[in-house]
């Protein structure tokens, strides 16, 4: 897995889920590009992508102070386009951590299996 290309990460620094993620890329000797999910949240385009990828509710951090805020309910009731502007809006609304290969695969939330099968598929062979 050593080989795998890029990776960009988006991450909460206070979130003990994105440390894991991270210690565990670093212990494959992989180095993604690490972005501060709360300052730089992924583009629309990189949404969209991940909206089609893994559905509304992969997206949305449920257990965030951001998503009780607006209230299980009214985020249901968004629209797609609603609701990717809220994500857009908010990097605290995006679960975490965002994972993005170059590839355009994407995961949320650090569930090693998961992990491992997304890496490997990337690893050149």
């Amino acid at each position: 897995m050593a080989g795998a290309r890029p990776l960009k990460l988006y991450s909460y620094p206070r979130c003990s889920t994105c440390r894991k993620a991270i210690a565990w890329l670093a212990a494959r000797q992989l180095q993604p590009e690490i972005l501060d999910i709360t300052e730089q949240p992924p583009s629309s385009a990189e949404l969209e992508q991940a909206l089609a990828q893994l559905g509304r509710q992969r997206l949305f951090n449920t257990s965030g102070q951001s998503y009780r805020a607006l209230g299980a309910a009214a985020v249901q009731a968004l629209d797609d386009q609603a609701a990717l502007a809220a994500l857009a809006a908010d990097g605290k609304l995006i679960k975490r951590p965002f994972l993005m290969t170059d590839a355009g695969r994407i995961l949320t939330g650090f569930k090693q299996p998961e992990w491992v099968a997304l890496l490997e598929a990337q690893a050149p062979g």
